[in-house]
């Protein structure tokens, strides 16, 4: 059981779908949740930090890489409730907002809790076996990009 378990409040918690060319910045996570999944980049936000500068953060931390921000994609509800609690407790509670920006410098290299980094080309991200979400956050993106 984690520290995030059973919270009294939702983690809020920040990704980037950064792009270059039509290609996506994926991480392999290093640690839970989902280590050794395929995702894009992000974390939890800090006490004092604004969204955006959570994002861009965790990007540098992830990759390595400098972007910028572009604009919101979209903000998602990760609920989890204990399947053997009668009154269905909360698990864990996930507020995730996802931004999507773009690349401006720097080589993609693993860095903090991603095991790998990748640019992905967008036709090639159903082999990475990512989340449905985020796959539908990264759809969107692309949308939102013209």
């Amino acid at each position: 059981m984690s520290d995030r378990d059973y919270p009294s409040r939702p983690w809020v918690g920040v990704g980037v779908v950064v792009w270059r060319d039509d290609s996506v910045l994926l991480i392999q996570r290093g640690r839970s949740p989902r280590k050794g999944q395929w995702s894009i980049p992000g974390g939890m936000q800090e006490t004092g930090e604004s969204l955006r500068a959570a994002g861009l953060r965790e990007v540098r931390e992830e990759t390595g890489i400098e972007i910028e921000i572009d604009g919101l994609v979209d903000v998602i509800d990760a609920i989890i409730r204990d399947e053997n609690d009668p009154n269905g407790a909360v698990r864990t509670h996930y507020t995730l907002v996802d931004f999507h920006g773009h690349w401006i410098a720097g080589d993609a290299v693993a860095g903090d809790d991603a095991a790998a980094v990748e640019w992905a080309p967008y036709n090639t991200l159903t082999d990475y076996g990512l989340w449905s979400e985020t796959l539908r956050i990264i759809d969107a993106s692309r949308k939102l990009r013209g």
